[in-house]
């Protein structure tokens, strides 16, 4: 029993299953990648969560933001070795699957399940809010009960938020028709989002008064500590450039590359921005304002001309954040159902967009309509904990595989193995353990539910299992 759910796969098996039947379209490149990286990462965390940040840590959401950083770099260390390693779908499944074996992989896949899923629907509701005021701006009003999900708003009626779910649907469509597309939508969002920050940042830094930033820690480092476990919320995506693995030209090179850059260039636009943030408005100021902060602070320095500019790149921002977590919510599913985990309808390829189509659909619908009928304030937490034990599970399989095959061809090494890998563990480890207790239950209820479908389906037909038995 306990050698079955442990069973391996081996790292050449992985290789050859992803080059075998029909495969993906090779598409991307480095730069792909990166951008692909910066449109998941900037959007929700930099044009809203730091609003609520602000009110937690005050000033020093500038350490929050560094901590989360930190914790995402040492864990992004170990995700581009092994994405050089095994360049296959399915990014931390994957490889969990080739060093400690299946049952692990399966929970953590049906992990990355819950985290896909939550963080599309989550960001269609914040990406709805922003779109009903710049239609309100043009003198366009949505009726009322589709505006949000029912009872997402005390005292108003309501019964579906219509924009989320047709974002959503507008994604679904563009990620199921080939990634060459959507690539390029993805390019033109990102390029126009970093411009639109770079403005903010070059107009608002005139405004920043010093005076602001004291006290700098007034929430003391609870405060600090409990920002960091709620704005890592703003670094998760980068891990979704390691499900591209089957669709990059040269994944030895390229994924590493992509998936360093990203982060770095995303660490330093938050904390310059945050910095500015505070600087121009004191943080109590952001109180009932939280889900506009960039904007709250352009109108405060009495540039509202540039406010209008950030909600159109805060709408790019979380269209291309939910782009992202959309086709790595695909591409981990059509990993697993090629090993045999989830029904073959997982990994049927489309003959002419050569993409995962039925589950692109099906997991599209699902995310549309949660964003449309569920208030997901309390479940984004969620979200931030099955990431975390991704990355802690992805660092602890670098030592594993680094202990049992020392000899395998690395094109990208993590440095200082295994120290860089327990940081990880342990900066992972401290963020998840700020997240409150309902948080961890809701999560160990997700977890108990894939526990018994991998016993009632997935063991059974897994691949390897039909391998032993024929």
């Amino acid at each position: 029993m306990k050698k079955n759910i442990f069973r391996k796969k081996s790292i050449p098996d992985l290789v050859a299953a992803s080059k075998s039947g029909t495969t993906l379209n090779k598409e991307l490149g480095t730069w792909d990648l990166t951008l692909l990286g910066i449109g998941a990462i900037i959007g929700t965390g930099i044009f809203v969560l730091t609003g609520t940040g602000a009110l937690t840590a005050g000033p020093a959401l500038i350490i929050s933001f560094i901590i989360a950083g930190l914790a995402c770099l040492f864990a992004a260390l170990s995700y581009a070795e092994f994405a050089s390693t095994v360049p296959v779908s399915g990014s931390v499944y994957t490889y969990t699957y080739a060093t400690m074996g299946e049952f692990v992989a399966w929970i953590i896949g049906w992990d990355l399940i819950l985290e896909y899923l939550l963080a599309v629907s989550a960001v269609s509701v914040g990406w709805s809010g922003y779109f009903q005021s710049l239609l309100k701006g043009m003198g366009i009003h949505i009726p009322t009960v589709l505006t949000n999900a029912p009872n997402a708003v005390p005292g108003t009626t309501t019964y579906f938020n219509l924009p989320a779910f047709l974002i959503v649907m507008l994604i679904t469509f563009l990620l199921s028709v080939g990634v060459k597309q959507s690539k390029r939508v993805n390019n033109i969002m990102v390029v126009t989002k970093v411009i639109v920050v770079v403005l903010f940042i070059v107009v608002a830094i005139g405004y920043v008064k010093p005076a602001n930033w004291t006290p700098f820690t007034p929430f003391g480092y609870n405060g600090v500590f409990a920002a960091a476990a709620l704005v890592f919320f703003a670094f998760i995506g980068f891990d979704a450039i390691a499900s591209a693995a089957e669709e990059t030209k040269n994944p030895n090179r390229d994924l590493p590359k992509g998936i360093m850059i990203s982060l770095f260039v995303c660490t330093f636009l938050y904390v310059i921005v945050t910095g500015i943030m505070t600087g121009v408005v004191p943080f109590a100021q952001f109180k009932g304002n939280e889900d506009h902060p960039i904007s709250l602070v352009l109108q405060m320095a009495g540039q509202d001309w540039v406010a209008g500019i950030v909600d159109v790149g805060a709408i790019l921002g979380m269209t291309t954040v939910m782009l992202v977590m959309l086709y790595g919510q695909t591409r981990v599913s059509y990993a697993m159902a090629r090993d045999g985990l989830l029904p073959n309808f997982f990994k049927n390829v489309h003959e002419k967009y050569r993409t995962p189509y039925g589950a692109t659909w099906f997991f599209g619908l699902v995310a549309g309509l949660m964003g449309a009928l569920i208030p997901l304030n309390e479940l984004a937490k969620l979200v931030n904990i099955g990431t975390l034990s991704a990355f802690v599970l992805v660092s602890v399989a670098v030592i594993v595989l680094r202990k049992t095959q020392p000899d395998l061809p690395r094109a990208f090494k993590c440095p200082a193995v295994p120290l860089i890998p327990i940081l990880a563990i342990v900066f992972c480890g401290f963020l998840m353990s700020q997240l409150d207790g309902a948080t961890w239950i809701r999560f160990i209820i997700w977890l108990l539910i894939g526990v018994v479908i991998y016993f009632g389906y997935s063991k059974r037909h897994s691949q390897l299992n039909k391998e032993k038995i024929s």
